[in-house]
């Protein structure tokens, strides 16, 4: 008996397996809720957001998600990195890459994500009433002697200012104002810090600092009162709070932000040896312009007193350059007189030729207007055999309806005139347009 043979199954396209497999994750799962973390949030031009979903229990998975425009306008809050989110939407594929992803129809916050929500509301509030300005914003003194640093005494961040400034400034003197860095009453001890070194005004700058942490844990910096404290001081802040990637409200209204508290000690006392190092330059520099300028003098000097060895010289060449001058301005004037009797000439000859063109003009209009006269003077008109009529008060008669029988009127031509009485009257009928 013949065995069977299986015929093998065609190749798939790349383009027909992802179709194939968007299918069956949509058949599979359908409408679905997935929580977690969001990551790299972006809002593309076309209003399309795009971001990755963490494991919300901090394992290393994550998932791809897209929200269209669409469904993107209908958010009541503004997505960002580091939010608890819940996503409502569908498994998909995207062909171009061949990833996996969630098409996103509905996103609303969760848990820590309200915490964060409040960070952004306080800081869109605190941002229109201009706390953030750069306006606002004061320089750092180049070469501060005394430094203020508010933080706790137990922390790191004050250990690491210290070093920072010990190793760098050492002429630097520090003063530390103690506060709590968290915890409810911790924003009530910060004010009161930053209000004692205001009062004091003992330093040149303050260093506000703590180290890293939660959003919780930094949330003392996030507080409403210390961020006005922060943005009132009488004194130049450098706030250095958290790690690099910790963003807090305090560093928004500072008037510098440093990544870390040893950033804040670096950034606000420059290094001794690197000044000392500047000094030496300045110094060789200046030692250098001065003899640069002593040897200028010198060479400056030689050169008029060899001058003064023969004034007769000095004299002739300045009799020379005298006689060029006059020269030049005899023959300057001789031109200039030249060129503008040429044309004082030309604008004579201009001037004449529109006065007898003028002239003609208004000598031939003056001639049609005289032809014209004549041909409507009363003589030229009798001439032509046409007689003018009066009654006895010598008032024209121009129309026969004003005529009576036995009415005496006279009648004038152009060679005579003549006394009549009107026998009858025959008047035509009106004429109708």
């Amino acid at each position: 008996m013949a065995e069977a043979t299986i015929e093998p199954r065609a190749p798939w396209g790349v383009a027909a397996l992802l179709l194939a497999v968007g299918d069956a994750l949509a058949a599979r799962f359908g409408a679905l809720s997935v929580r977690g973390e969001i990551a790299s949030f972006t809002r593309a031009a076309s209003g399309h957001c795009y971001f990755t979903l963490k494991d919300a229990d901090g394992a290393s998975a994550s998932l791809r998600c897209a929200m269209f425009r669409r469904a993107a306008v209908l958010l009541d809050f503004t997505p960002a990195d580091g939010q608890q989110v819940e996503v409502r939407g569908r498994l998909a594929v995207y062909d171009a890459r061949g990833e996996l992803q969630v098409v996103a129809e509905a996103l609303r916050p969760l848990g820590a994500g309200n915490l964060y929500e409040q960070f952004l509301r306080l800081k869109a509030k605190l941002q229109a009433e201009g706390l953030f300005d750069a306006s606002r914003k004061r320089a750092l003194p180049g070469f501060a002697k005394r430094i203020g640093v508010v933080t706790s005494l137990g922390a790191a961040a004050l250990h690491d200012v210290l070093s920072t400034l010990a190793r760098r400034a050492p002429q630097v003197k520090v003063i530390v104002y103690p506060s709590l860095v968290q915890g409810a009453d911790a924003p009530a001890a910060l004010v009161r810090a930053l209000a004692l070194a205001a009062a004091r005004q003992e330093v040149d700058l303050l260093i506000l600092a703590r180290g890293g942490g939660s959003l919780e844990d930094l949330w003392a910096f996030n507080d409403e009162r210390v961020v006005r404290a922060v943005a009132s001081s009488s004194l130049p802040l450098v706030c250095g709070v958290g790690h690099e990637t910790d963003i807090t409200l305090a560093d928004f209204a500072a008037d510098l932000r440093a990544p870390t508290p040893t950033a804040a000690a670096e950034l606000a006392a420059p290094a001794q040896a690197e000044l000392l190092t500047q000094l030496a330059t300045l110094a060789r520099r200046l030692s250098r312009q001065v003899s640069r300028r002593l040897e200028a003098h010198a060479q400056r000097l030689d050169a008029c007193a060899h001058q003064l060895l023969r004034p007769g010289q000095a004299l002739a060449r300045h009799q020379q350059r005298l006689d060029r001058l006059q020269a030049r301005l005899r023959a300057g004037g001789s031109t200039l007189l030249g060129a503008q009797h040429q044309a004082v000439m030309k604008w004579a000859t201009r001037l004449r030729q529109l006065q007898q063109q003028r002239r003609a003009q208004a000598q031939s209009r003056l001639a049609v207007l005289r032809a014209r006269l004549d041909a409507l003077a009363p003589q030229r008109v009798l001439q032509r055999g046409y007689a003018w009529v009066a009654d006895e008060t010598g008032r024209p008669i121009v129309s026969a309806h004003t005529l009576q029988p036995g009415q005496g009127v006279r009648a004038v031509w152009h060679d005579g005139r003549a006394s009549a009485t009107v026998n009858s009257v025959e008047c035509d009928p009106p004429r109708t347009e």
